[in-house]
């Protein structure tokens, strides 16, 4: 595998995936399509963040945690089927760069347990999963586990929504107390890049895509998939009648329509003919079909031709772990010279 190194003074994007499920359209509208556009202008890594999967997917049995590594090479193939090009695109694994590990136990003393508390992110993930107080230490503390990825790859900007932007708050908080503890830069601060498109909803209707509440639709559905998926689309419960008009507000179709239609004068003529009335939503959810198959066709083709070479995925993975481990180690070394004890070496 050739690899293509980006110029010294790019500036560098850190993003990644938790691999507890295949990657869906959510991601593709929130992330993946644009990471394939970064590739090209920034110095780009991913992380497939395995280690913080870990901390709501461990038992007894070890069942979530059998999920979770089964993940990494499906989330890896999502990766390639749209587009993400590893010879651009430093991939790779959390839990092979123990470095990560190290730096977060160091940041685990910059942070108290009530700022961790306080993070309204964490807030709300504790609150979705039930938790109460029965919060595994790992996930409490997640958001400095995230604070050791972003430094650790020196990254300047970090795609996030905007109910993540508290995490990256947390990560300049540590850097600049770590910072002021050395006495000079050693971290340094990232700016969230929040993309155009916000949160894509479930095709119930919900606030959001959720692998959990099975309202997606992957990049590898089949046809058949797709095409159960857009039958199911919440459309406008009002609208009972042809003739009725229609509303767009809360509308999935639409929704997925303005994120996915790249005629956007056609699609403005099928709203406009929508809101007066005489247009049924099977017409609707016919365009976005005949949209969504369009785009997910090479995609599937990819990923499948991808699948065949099981060996490749894994090589590809570790050879972008192995650049990772250029870049975190060095960040680590600098760490290591405010904390550890010194005379370890001559």
């Amino acid at each position: 595998m050739s690899v293509s190194k980006a110029p010294a003074d790019r500036k560098v994007i850190l993003t990644g995936d938790r691999p507890t499920g295949p990657l869906h359209l959510g991601h593709y509208v929130g992330s993946l399509k644009n990471r394939v556009a970064y590739q090209h202008e920034y110095k780009q890594f991913i992380l497939v963040a395995d280690a913080q999967a870990l901390t709501d997917n461990t038992d007894d049995e070890g069942k979530g945690r059998d999920k979770v590594h089964r993940n990494v090479s499906e989330v890896a193939l999502d990766y390639l089927a749209v587009g993400i090009d590893p010879d651009v695109t430093t991939i790779c694994v959390q839990t092979w760069l123990p470095e990560l590990t190290e730096l977060t136990f160091y940041y685990l003393n910059l942070v108290t347990v009530a700022r961790l508390e306080r993070n309204p992110t964490v807030k709300q993930e504790i609150s979705l999963r039930n938790f109460e107080r029965d919060i595994p230490a790992g996930f409490l503390t997640y958001p400095v586990s995230q604070a050791a990825d972003i430094t650790a790859f020196r990254a300047t900007l970090v795609p996030v929504g905007e109910d993540q932007l508290p995490m990256i708050e947390q990560t300049n908080e540590i850097a600049r107390r770590l910072n002021r503890m050395a006495g000079r830069e050693i971290l340094t601060e990232a700016k969230a890049l929040v993309p155009p498109i916000g949160r894509l909803p479930g095709i119930d209707g919900k606030a959001k895509m959720s692998k959990s509440l099975g309202n997606v639709i992957n990049i590898s559905s089949s046809p058949d998939e797709i095409r159960a998926a857009v039958k199911k689309c919440y459309t406008d419960p009002l609208h009972l009648k042809v003739e009725d008009p229609g509303h767009l507000e809360g509308n999935v179709a639409f929704a997925y329509l303005d994120a996915f239609d790249e005629d956007k004068e056609g699609l403005q003529a099928l709203k406009d003919h929508y809101v007066r009335g005489g247009l049924a939503d099977s017409k609707v959810k016919a365009r976005l079909e005949e949209r969504l198959q369009e785009m997910l066709r090479p995609m599937r083709e990819r990923r499948e031709e991808y699948a065949k070479n099981p060996d490749y995925v894994w090589d590809m993975l570790r050879a972008g772990t192995e650049r990772a481990r250029e870049t975190v180690s060095h960040t680590l070394d600098d760490v290591r010279s405010v904390f550890v004890t010194p005379g370890w070496k001559k």
